[in-house]
């Protein structure tokens, strides 16, 4: 009997050990088996997006926040700067701060609450270039990890496709907001590029001469520079037409001229000569001037130099080095880039006018599509009447963006007529198109994206009109949408909630 009590006590307390292992907890007060649960918040402001992951705040328990800071424009990582990340509850709060970057655009800061309830989550971002501040409202302290896990419950997979902020750091990336916008009826053509009014000079010859290229490989296209010296014209040997010759004459005159004038001034000053008489003296002593004047400017070494107007282009030559020239023929012509006049034509019956006609869009040759009002352009004209040889409406408009396109080229067109109507629009650039159907990438969080039909209705320039598919507020990846698309196929992508 005595045995049978050992084995009996022995027993009972293996089962207490038992249902004490069956009750064991973490050391974060959670059950075995149960992990914290996740949470992640993104949000864009005018120049950042913070995506930031971290484990649910817990009483007591120290929470490191992973958060990725993107800055908006070319939407690259934030190399250099601090973080502050504050927990506010009315005038209270904790406060910690990071000087710089774990890795690029990733700051890990901690926080360590110390009582349940709802907070602030404030981030201070701090860089070289700017500063930004960020807040997550209704953020909520738990009071221990049973709580959290009843009231989050466990991550649900919503089929969104994850693509990682260091993936999208590595590539041409963009993202735009869904906005409401005006959207015209735009009628579809082509234009042509041609010279605007000064941006195009052709430079003669100011004497006689033989022409001697200042230019190595001086061809049509060749960049030139205000003021650079281009060719010359040497009439040193010359029998006739001599510019040393006609410079040397041209001196003597204007002294002769000079010293009579000076003479004729005192006289008549002194009332001894008409003043007829005076006024033609001084006439010719001002032609004399002008005439030694124009002959010396731009000499130098007896030969008269020809200097590029202004920063541009060699558009054409058409003397040859060695040629000999005369006074007054056309050398060289100088074009730039910086301002163009579109002309684009259209029936009659779309019946533009100054007053219809609500903006111009052509494309350049990156493929995007630009505003003719953009640096300032305008519309300069748009024609009345039509010729039995032409019946077209013309449009002219002056562009002033630097346009890197040959004169006489084509380009496509759009024209915005009428009255606006207010509606949902995105980017053209956003656009993924299968055999006439299309789509979008949309931002659902930093690193969760889902691909979604979209109906679309007028295209004004670089934006298009949204019927069905998307609210206004919503985020599109403009430029790696197709590196995305391809993440979702291949279903490699790394899954979400990584750690850093």
């Amino acid at each position: 009997m005595k045995y049978i009590l050992i084995v009996l006590a022995f027993m009972a307390m293996a089962c207490n050990d038992k249902a004490e292992d069956a009750h064991a907890h973490n050391e974060d007060g959670s059950h075995l088996g149960e992990e914290i649960p996740r949470l992640d918040h993104t949000i864009w402001t005018e120049k950042t997006e913070l995506f930031v992951e971290f484990p649910a705040l817990i009483v007591g328990n120290s929470s490191r926040f992973a958060a990725h800071f993107t800055v908006l424009d070319k939407h690259q990582p934030v190399r250099e700067g601090s973080v502050t990340v504050s927990l506010i509850k009315g005038d209270k709060g904790l406060r910690n701060t990071v000087d710089s970057p774990s890795s690029p655009g990733i700051f890990s800061p901690t926080i360590q609450p110390k009582e349940a309830g709802t907070y602030q989550l404030v981030f201070e971002l701090i860089t070289p270039e700017y500063s930004d501040k960020i807040t997550i409202e209704n953020v909520t302290v738990f009071a221990n990890a049973d709580d959290a896990i009843k009231t989050l419950g466990p991550a649900e997979d919503d089929g969104s496709v994850s693509f990682l902020k260091e993936q999208a750091w590595k590539i041409d990336f963009q993202t735009a907001p869904v906005v409401s916008g005006k959207i015209y009826d735009v009628v579809n053509t082509s234009g042509v590029w041609m010279p605007s009014p000064g941006s195009v000079k052709s430079l003669a010859a100011k004497s006689n001469g033989v022409v001697d290229f200042k230019v190595n490989n001086l061809t049509e296209g060749t960049a030139v520079k205000q003021g650079q010296l281009l060719m010359s014209l040497n009439s040193q040997g010359l029998a006739s037409n001599n510019l040393s010759t006609e410079i040397a004459n041209a001196r003597a005159n204007f002294e002769q001229a000079k010293a009579e004038y000076e003479r004729k001034k005192e006289l008549y000053e002194s009332k001894i000569v008409p003043k007829a008489e005076f006024e033609q003296v001084e006439s010719n002593f001002s032609i004399a001037k002008a005439n030694y004047q124009s002959l010396t400017s731009g000499v130098s070494g007896g030969s008269k130099q020809i200097r590029a107007p202004f920063d541009g282009f060699i558009k054409s030559i058409t003397v040859s080095n060695g040629d000999y020239v005369e006074q007054g023929v056309a050398l060289v012509t100088i074009g730039t880039h910086q301002s163009k006049v579109l002309k684009t034509q259209l029936a009659p019956n779309y019946g533009l006018s100054m007053e219809n006609v609500r903006g111009i869009w052509y494309q350049a040759t990156d493929g995007e599509w630009k505003n003719v009002t953009d640096a300032e352009g305008k519309i300069l004209s748009i024609g009345k009447d039509v010729e039995r040889e032409n019946p077209l409406i013309s449009v002219f408009a002056q562009v002033n963006a630097e346009v890197d396109m040959p004169e006489g080229s084509l380009t496509p067109v759009q024209i915005a007529m009428g009255n606006a109507t207010q509606n949902t629009m995105i980017p053209v650039n956003a656009l993924l198109e299968d055999y006439g159907s299309y789509s979008v990438i949309v931002q659902l969080s930093g690193e969760s994206f889902e691909r979604r039909p979209v109906k679309i209705g007028k295209r004004n320039g670089e934006n298009v009109e949204i019927l069905r598919g998307l609210e206004v507020g919503e985020v599109v990846v403009t430029t790696g949408a197709y590196q995305v698309k391809m993440a979702s196929m291949s279903g490699s992508t790394p899954a979400h909630g990584h750690e850093h």
